[in-house]
């Protein structure tokens, strides 16, 4: 583990105290945490991003996909038998 030193409000501060009081985890150990929530939540988002980018960008040159859906994933299912 690497040492550090950070520089953060004091109502931050006071919140992490009361946190660790209440839950008896090391204010250390609730700043990793969070930086986990936070590197979790950034790459889910970027992923996101990523899969919003590539809608529409394919096509199955079938026209009648959006209404005949069902017909297609059955038939679909019948080939991978």
């Amino acid at each position: 583990m690497i040492r550090t030193q950070i520089e953060i409000e004091d109502q931050q501060m006071q919140w992490l105290k009361t946190v660790s009081q209440e839950t008896g985890v090391a204010v250390s150990q609730i700043i990793r945490d969070s930086i986990s929530l936070f590197r979790e939540h950034e790459e889910r988002s970027r992923l996101r991003k990523k899969a919003s980018a590539s809608a529409g960008n394919f096509a199955s040159g079938i026209s009648d996909i959006s209404e005949r859906h069902d017909d297609y994933l059955a038939e679909a299912y019948k080939t991978c038998k």
